[in-house]
């Protein structure tokens, strides 16, 4: 048995495409749907080895776009993944398919954390995304959703362009409103494929950009979320534990078309070819980790987390320490990583920086 402790699938089926969206998606059709999860569960009876999982997280796409048939063979097929008692179980939702029916079904499953991509309520800006929010069904279907499960995230965009602090501020004190224990915050990020960047779409300032970041921050704290990781926010004990086995650099399956996971060492991607993946060919690449590859996604990964890295834990995973591979002091006299009390980490004023110092633990080593 491997020491795999988490399992992401995906589901890469949607109503509609978002024009930001470069995951791997494709509108939904019910005969498509029922041969993908024909494959799905092909290749996790091929590639789970058994393991007891700690957490499961069904991602897309729109999970929740299935119909309740599908959604009953969907979790036939999650049954084989065996789960510890104190398992996370996330399924990702689109806000209008939330009701009584989808909350049942999801409850009698054992999912026990919801992830639902809000993103904004502001009209002008949810149109430029091709999402449709209308605000009081937003507050309705949270609302509802909140008598079922306790543990519910959501998602906030921002940095659009011709958003203002203000506009932002619409959309931060409808969250409040909501009052779920994490929320999960993105800045618009433009990426190729997509419907924005054939539109030729500019992104906004990046002084601005980092101006809404920092007012995020400090919004969010001073309602009493604790600012874990980079883009993350959790009342306590209400942390992404599936999202913390990435940052904590330890391994997991990806199961479904265009996954990514970590497994015995080795990190793999999916194809993206629907097609391939219906005759069985799940994996696009893989990669073997040398040490030092290793040693750098812990320190890449890590240092997303505000605490940070545990210098201990470093060495008892590699057996050596982080500043015998790493050039660090360097980076703690120019003020960009603090070494304090066992762990190194970044400031909370430097977040905004973190690509440019996370670039130094790539090909970083002291040899």
């Amino acid at each position: 048995m491997g020491e795999c402790l988490s399992a992401y699938v995906h589901i890469p089926f949607c109503k509609h495409i978002c024009s930001y969206c470069d995951f791997c998606k494709m509108f939904y059709d019910e005969t498509m749907v029922n041969a993908y999860l024909e494959a799905l569960d092909k290749e996790i009876q091929e590639r789970y080895d058994g393991e007891v999982l700690k957490t499961v997280y069904v991602g897309g796409g729109t999970p929740s776009i299935l119909k309740g048939y599908q959604l009953d063979k969907l979790f036939n097929i999650l049954k084989k993944l065996k789960r510890n008692g104190e398992y996370e179980f996330t399924f990702e939702c689109n806000v209008s398919d939330i009701d009584e029916e989808l909350l049942n079904i999801l409850k009698n499953n054992g999912v026990n954390r919801l992830s639902i991509g809000v993103e904004t309520i502001n009209e002008k800006f949810y149109k430029f995304l091709n999402r449709y929010n209308d605000k009081e069904e937003v507050m309705t279907r949270i609302t509802l959703a909140k008598k079922y499960f306790d543990n519910i995230n959501i998602d906030l965009m921002y940095a659009f362009p011709g958003e203002a602090i203000a506009d932002l501020d619409t959309d931060l004190s409808f969250f409040k409103d909501l009052d779920v224990p994490h929320i999960s915050i993105y800045s618009l990020i433009i990426e190729k494929n997509t419907k924005l960047y054939i539109d030729n779409v500019q992104p906004i300032d990046e002084e601005l950009d980092a101006a809404m970041y920092y007012h995020i921050i400090k919004y969010l704290k001073a309602l009493g979320y604790d600012h874990y990781e980079i883009s993350n926010f959790a009342k306590k004990g209400y942390e992404s534990r599936h999202n913390l086995t990435y940052w904590n650099n330890e391994e997991y399956y990806g199961f479904g078309l265009s996954s990514g996971g970590y497994v015995s060492k080795k990190r793999y991607t999916n194809t993206r070819s629907l097609n391939n993946y219906l005759k069985g060919k799940y994996i696009l690449e893989e990669e073997v980790m040398d040490v030092q590859t290793d040693m750098e996604n812990e320190m890449i990964l890590g240092l997303r987390k505000m605490k940070g890295i545990n210098k201990d834990t470093f060495f008892r995973k590699f057996n050596s320490h982080v500043e015998d591979n790493f050039d660090i002091m360097e980076l703690v006299k120019k003020n960009l990583l603090i070494d304090d009390n066992g762990y190194i980490y970044i400031k909370e004023d430097k977040l905004y920086l973190s690509n440019q110092i996370l670039v130094n633990f790539i090909g970083g080593s002291n040899e």
